[in-house]
């Protein structure tokens, strides 16, 4: 533990040395600023959808609406939301469907009226219900193709899922994207969370390769990495003794005590390769005295560009946290920002993130001259 906390302590000192940011500027994701207008989405019981599954009408966005990814597409931003169908059944026990929304301004979204990624009658569903199909992360392939990464909760083991799709609407499933890797050792294994590594080209963020590899950090408690030639299966990265290589773990009496979870597609900036994460701090020993016990904060770290395992830096404090009351209401009153669709959209990089597993928020940072 005293080596863990030295090398930390390193860590910290070098950021505060090091020339940070996608543009090569001082830290300059610390001034996100969150707009008047949150939260920019609620749940709305006046969407209806018939479920494949039961064959009921379900009123799909009943309980909560949140965890969004975003993409821009034709100048305009485009979010995947989790929506929630029954606010009376417990924290993880509803059934969860990908909504699309669309917005010219990055801020008032128009929903479609139904969802477009969802548990169905196919050789997926053993895997997508009755949980659901949850939390998205979107991104596009160097070939145009947008590829979504969810988690597929069956309530018994979620696992990291992938689709893709040439427009948004229709998406092709893929199933969990570690069932053929190591053998399929990895597939029962509990899995979420996956931020593929992009690039800025032409104010679009696309998957970036490395080595002729796509990059994604992954897993919840821990941040882990994968490689994949076509983004849709993945193979884990393994250490000496063949276990999951832990890239990024939580650090006692910080912020991310408990856990450290991706967050949005990863940045490959100048510097190294951003890594956005959503950390969650414990409860009683062991937790930070600066943030409620079981809070979710958004943090940073970065990562050497031409070896993604190794890490140069850490933000010592979280750059968001949840203080406006809905964020500290609602299904998880603990206290959530979390952190998962990231654009760049009107010279600007607009950060959407889930509010207490009930609403969507957005924070703003508007670029320098």
């Amino acid at each position: 533990m005293e080596s863990r906390s030295y090398q930390v302590c390193f860590i910290r000192i070098l950021l505060c040395l090091l020339p940070f940011g996608v543009l090569g500027q001082d830290p300059w994701m610390l001034d996100f600023v969150k707009p008047a207008q949150n939260p920019i989405m609620k749940a709305d019981s006046s969407y209806t959808f018939n479920c494949p599954v039961t064959n009921k009408l379900v009123k799909w966005q009943k309980a909560d609406v949140f965890n969004p990814g975003a993409i821009v597409r034709n100048d305009t931003v485009f979010l995947l939301f989790r929506a929630e169908d029954n606010p009376r059944a417990m924290l993880g026990g509803r059934t969860s469907r990908i909504g699309l929304a669309y917005s010219t301004d990055g801020i008032d979204f128009v929903k479609y009226p139904e969802p477009v990624l969802f548990p169905d009658q196919d050789e997926f569903q053993k895997w997508d219900f009755p949980g659901g199909v949850e939390d998205p992360r979107v991104v596009e392939l160097e070939n145009g193709t947008y590829l979504m990464l969810y988690t597929s909760w069956n309530q018994d083991v979620a696992r990291l899922s992938s689709a893709t799709s040439s427009d948004l609407v229709k998406w092709q499933k893929h199933g969990p994207v570690f069932r053929q890797a190591h053998n399929g050792q990895f597939l029962d294994t509990w899995s979420k969370s996956g931020s593929v590594v992009t690039e800025l080209k032409d104010g679009r963020l696309v998957a970036k390769k490395i080595d002729g590899h796509y990059m994604m950090y992954w897993g919840e408690l821990f941040v882990n990495l994968a490689t994949s030639l076509d983004g849709i299966q993945w193979k884990p990265i393994l250490d000496e003794q063949g276990e999951l290589l832990k890239v990024f773990q939580p650090t006692l009496n910080e912020f991310d005590s408990h856990l450290t979870e991706p967050g949005p597609p990863a940045l490959y900036t100048e510097n190294g390769i951003l890594l956005f994460y959503n950390g969650k701090n414990l409860n009683g020993e062991g937790a930070s005295t600066e943030v409620p016990d079981g809070t979710y904060c958004g943090g940073q770290v970065l990562f050497n560009k031409g070896d993604p395992t190794k890490l140069l830096a850490q933000l010592e404090q979280p750059f968001i946290c949840p203080d406006l009351p809905h964020e500290v209401t609602g299904q998880y009153q603990a206290g959530t920002t979390f952190i998962e669709g990231l654009v760049f959209f009107k010279n600007s990089w607009f950060l959407y993130y889930g509010t207490a597993d009930s609403m969507v928020g957005l924070a703003i940072r508007k670029q320098d001259p």
